[in-house]
């Protein structure tokens, strides 16, 4: 069998690579295709996954978590369709860990040059270091029109920021924007990846992507001289995104919402068209106008990329996203960011392929013309960190009384509104018809307001609880 194994650079990523190279050598597996440097962004390994037609991958990562040695570490496996691991085969692997009394390591330590492309033996395990972002173009160019993109991003009253938060992302912004683009090395904030991500925390989000922020001109007490027309950014693993306009932030639900209603300007989905959308449960349901206006199937589904690869491997499901800076499609089994910014691009660049080159159709532009179509969906959400436990279950058990309240009738407005529906959400799949229950608590009002509340598991120290709320007008 072959595996996938590369992180997103933060520490001890190194040092894990050749621990799993010997653990692999001793357990039989034939061969190990490995990122230079042991770098690949999570969307590159599940496009190589399924490219190579490996096994599975070993992904080194705590996605937008810091990085140190005081930091946090992670493992993620993910499955042959390059998607993670389904909740049965984590059941089973965490199973394994309550019985396994021993493992089986190689002695000897592998000689491999991870900064080399090219083939290694070590012992019967073949090892292939491959250039990631690379691979990943290919990919990108089969879905994107580069030729029109280059031609966009050289426009002379164009400019455009992508932050790559010392993350992975780096490589991979230095291959499509300047080696394949063109543009200008200015294009790039902290693409140079580091093990503890500079010193920051990298989430994409307007509270710690805080240098593009500035530049964009959204912080309050700062107002850059220049402000670029466009900007970006990606998390750890470059996964993740965040998307700005000129003084302007789009939401990721948003960002998801203008993508499917511009879906249509995208090579990739102009040959096989959009088959179906889908959101995590929390995310607002301004994707949901979209779909209901397009005619085309909306599935609201749990917190986590894999419900959206069952669907997508049965051919139900084409573009997704998570409220959490997560989108992406049917190309992989991962949320992508660049994919992300690339399908803003192009759709930037359509909307102002008639446009005088001395004006633009801006960011703002493109969403508040998105608004008048399809309405706004006003959406904010709060998180609460390191919440002792006792007090958090506390919390979400008062919550659940209200919704027996609601259902005995006892309960039927919350501040005056009027309740539609209140319950905690359970998912069903319709591929497979497994049931994941307890995932949120939800306060569905009359007027399609919402208010939702979750405990996460995300963070590495007690618990998190997350409130969403959202209006619609």
């Amino acid at each position: 069998k072959t595996l996938v194994v590369s992180g997103d650079g933060r520490f001890y990523n190194i040092h894990a690579t050749k621990t799993i190279i010997k653990m692999a050598a001793a357990n039989g597996v034939a061969k190990l295709i490995i990122g230079l440097n042991a770098l690949m962004s999570t969307p590159c390994v599940s496009a190589i996954v399924r490219d190579k037609k490996a096994y599975g991958a070993i992904i080194l990562t705590a996605s937008h978590n810091p990085g140190g040695p005081t930091e946090d570490f992670g493992i993620k496996y993910n499955a042959s369709n390059g998607g993670p691991a389904s909740e049965a085969l984590t059941d089973i692997i965490f199973k394994k860990t309550e019985t396994i009394s021993q493992y089986k390591i190689a002695a000897a330590e592998p000689d491999v040059d991870f900064s080399r492309l090219g083939n290694y033996q070590f012992g019967s395990l073949a090892i292939e270091i491959i250039d990631g972002p690379k691979e990943y173009v290919k990919l990108m160019k089969s879905i994107f029109d580069f030729d029109a993109l280059k031609k966009f991003v050289a426009r002379q009253h164009f400019s455009f920021v992508y932050d790559s938060m010392h993350g992975v992302a780096g490589p991979f912004a230095r291959e499509v924007f300047l080696n394949e683009l063109g543009a200008s090395e200015n294009a790039l904030i902290n693409s140079v990846p580091k093990e503890d991500f500079g010193g920051g925390h990298p989430d994409p989000n307007l509270a710690y992507a805080e240098e593009l922020v500035e530049r964009l001109g959204l912080a309050k007490d700062k107002q850059p001289e220049h402000i670029p027309d466009f900007g970006a950014a990606a998390d750890g693993d470059a996964d993740r995104n965040m998307i700005l306009g000129r003084k302007f932030f789009v939401t990721p639900s948003d960002s998801l919402a203008v993508i499917v209603a511009n879906a249509q300007h995208i090579p990739y989905f102009q040959k096989s068209g959009v088959k179906g959308v889908a959101r995590s449960m929390p995310t607002s349901c301004a994707v949901d106008r979209v779909a209901s206006k397009l005619g085309i199937n909306c599935y609201e589904v749990p917190t986590g990329w894999k419900f959206f690869g069952n669907l997508m491997d049965a051919d139900r499901l084409s573009v997704c996203g998570e409220e959490s800076f997560g989108t992406g499609s049917d190309h992989i089994r991962e949320k992508d960011g660049m994919w992300a910014v690339l399908a803003w691009l192009s759709i930037l660049e359509y909307k102002n392929r008639n446009s005088p080159s001395d004006s633009l159709v801006s960011v703002q532009d493109i969403v508040t013309e998105h608004w008048k179509t399809y309405g706004r969906n006003y959406y904010s959400r709060y998180d609460y960190e390191q919440v002792q436990s006792e007090g958090a279950n506390n919390m979400m058990g008062h919550l659940l009384s209200l919704i027996q309240d609601f259902d005995s009738g006892k309960l039927t407005k919350l501040d005056d509104k009027e309740l539609a529906l209140a319950d905690e959400f359970s998912y069903t799949d319709p591929v497979d018809n497994s049931v994941s229950a307890h995932q949120g608590v939800r306060f569905i009002f009359k007027d399609g307001s919402r208010i939702v509340y979750r405990l996460s598991g995300t963070g590495s120290v007690g618990a998190t609880i997350r409130i969403y709320l959202e209006k619609y007008t």
